[in-house]
């Protein structure tokens, strides 16, 4: 029974994160892209901390963490981990990815940000000197060639000249530093409270961007129209996910959560198909296929990052 709440919780968490290219999209057509991350990571944090508050804290970090396995005291050297994957996930990452979400499509955006994966091994590979297997290789091809087509649009003629492809990079750009933030943040994985790190780590990304609003002088308006898009964003796509994702983990393991994790990318690709009425070619669907593909065979038999 335990188990089938962790398939329960993975599932949900990709549906939540799923859906947030969809709501960003919309976001974009009257708010700034600085804006809406310095928003939604505020309101992010608001929402951890909130819950850490509440007689749920207990239960959510009981679930979260394994008898024994988990460390009560965050030291010095821990903040200053937790300071720059801060920069890197919610700061660096939004801003490229909300840009390119921009001048893209959400099902392009959304199927492109697979890649992570590829850049978690490559860097688990390089940082940690995790080993690759024969398969691994055939799965970093199969996520590669999925890419290409899709950064590219197929159309490698005008690949400089082309917006929707500068849109493309920078997505990809954003998932290469959500990998860095996630190979890193291996180094906080052990502590018991990671609802006041993920608090935390929202927070800082969520003021560091503000600043870089008012200095800037971006337009601070949160219109009222848009504010149930960032509360959706914020507390399901960021918050709720955490929560749900470290369950997961707790109940049947890293690996298999890895490999269900890149559903989010589907469900993100149906999402603004449907709400957005975003077209989903045949070409991009199969590159989808493929790159998802490539996921499962990386994470095949216990690859764990």
């Amino acid at each position: 029974m335990r188990r089938l709440w962790g398939y329960i919780s993975i599932i949900t968490a990709t549906i939540f994160f799923g859906i947030s290219a969809t709501l960003d999209k919309i976001m974009l057509s009257s708010m700034h892209p600085v804006t809406i991350g310095a928003y939604t990571y505020i309101i992010a944090g608001l929402f951890l901390f909130s819950i850490r508050e509440t007689p749920l804290r207990e239960h959510v970090l009981n679930a979260i963490n394994r008898k024994g396995e988990s460390e009560a005291r965050i030291k010095r050297n821990d903040y200053l981990i937790l300071l720059l994957t801060a920069l890197l996930s919610t700061v660096i990452a939004p801003i490229l990815f909300l840009t390119g979400l921009g001048d893209t499509t959400a099902v392009n955006a959304s199927l492109i940000l697979n890649v992570e994966v590829l850049f978690i091994i490559l860097l688990s590979y390089l940082i940690f000197r995790e080993t690759l297997q024969l398969k691994d290789f055939l799965g970093i091809f199969l996520i590669i060639v999925g890419a290409v087509y899709l950064l590219t649009e197929g159309d490698f003629s005008t690949i400089l000249l082309n917006v929707a492809v500068t849109g493309n990079f920078l997505v990809m750009a954003a998932a290469f530093f959500w990998s860095l933030d996630t190979v890193l943040s291996k180094f906080l994985s052990r502590k018991r409270d990671l609802i006041f790190i993920s608090g935390v780590k929202s927070s800082i990304g969520g003021f560091v961007l503000l600043i870089i609003m008012l200095i800037l002088g971006i337009n601070t308006e949160l219109p009222l129209e848009m504010l149930p898009y960032a509360l959706g964003v914020s507390v399901f796509s960021i918050g709720c996910s955490f929560i749900l994702i470290y369950i997961a983990i707790r109940e049947i393991g890293a690996s298999m959560v890895g490999a269900l994790f890149p559903l989010s990318s589907l469900f993100g690709a149906i999402f603004a198909f449907i709400i957005l009425k975003e077209p989903l070619s045949i070409m991009q669907g199969i590159s989808g296929i493929v790159m998802f593909t490539g996921v499962l065979i990386l994470y095949w038999n216990g690859k764990e990052n």
